[in-house]
């Protein structure tokens, strides 16, 4: 029986093939598929079914025969099509990826050293510190309230979703907004069907609020990379990105703060 590291490649390629045809452009599946492919190719099929599909959606590169299969210009992505089922659809290339060339801003940093010493994953070290350091509020211009961490929940025509952290934002008229988060650390990405399903997420159970989306990423240096996200008629895009770097008070100079002055918003 194999238990490799690329079993779950064997699984999803295996599952991709099964089901798809010459210029399709979706190629349905359901979580049920892992286990028989798995018993098929003799793979020890992996104690937690969804991990395999997890993994691919949002740590992992699919297989190359997979990706070979995709037009110049899109890439194959899997998105939730309801309760255990699933689909391969041909999508735009999207990415959500640091600029080298966008300036940082420093910002003194507030995060508790005890948070520092126990934050168990590069995750949860992200979302204390946009918390504890108000990057929220900096970053969008909103007094921001954490309503709920890690929020799970179904949403129509899509199934379960889930949201690493939800803020409730207020503005200086009193309009009151819904901004689901998504935090990636280390090789983790962001990928456009989380965009997409906390828009789903906030369409259906945040009618009243403004959806604004935000994308978090550690940088290789440690910076924290923000994005701001809306659906255009050219499907999802990057309306701002910021690069903050928490900073002992003592390293932010009075010449760096002079020029914040001057920058332009």
């Amino acid at each position: 029986m194999s238990t490799g590291p690329n079993r779950y490649s064997q699984i999803i390629e295996a599952i991709f093939f099964d089901h798809y045809h010459a210029d399709a452009t979706e190629v349905p599946f359901e979580r049920g598929d892992i286990a028989r492919v798995a018993e098929r190719l003799g793979i020890q099929t992996p104690n937690n079914l969804g991990d395999i599909i997890y993994s691919f959606r949002y740590r992992a590169e699919l297989p190359p025969n997979i990706v070979s299969r995709a037009p110049d210009g899109q890439e194959w992505i899997i998105r939730p099509r309801g309760r255990a089922l699933y689909s391969f659809v041909l999508v735009p290339v999207f990415s959500v990826i640091p600029s080298n060339m966008l300036a940082e801003t420093k910002i003194p940093d507030a995060t508790p050293g005890v948070i520092n010493r126990y934050s168990l994953t590069d995750e949860q070290a992200l979302l204390a510190k946009i918390r504890y350091n108000r990057l929220m509020d900096i970053f969008t211009g909103l007094t921001c309230y954490s309503l709920q961490s890690h929020l799970r929940t179904t949403v129509a025509g899509i199934g379960q979703v889930e949201t690493d952290e939800v803020y409730i934002g207020l503005d200086s008229r009193g309009a009151h907004y819904i901004l689901p988060v998504q935090a990636k650390g280390g090789a983790d990405r962001i990928g456009l069907v989380q965009i997409e399903q906390d828009l789903a997420l906030c369409a259906e159970k945040y009618t009243e609020l403004i959806c604004r989306p935000v994308a978090a990423q550690f940088m290789a240096n440690d910076a924290i990379a923000l994005f701001e996200l809306e659906h255009t008629s050219d499907g999802i895009r990057i309306t701002s990105e910021r690069h903050y770097r928490l900073v002992a008070p003592e390293e932010l100079t009075f010449e760096e703060l002079e020029n914040y002055r001057h920058r332009a918003f």
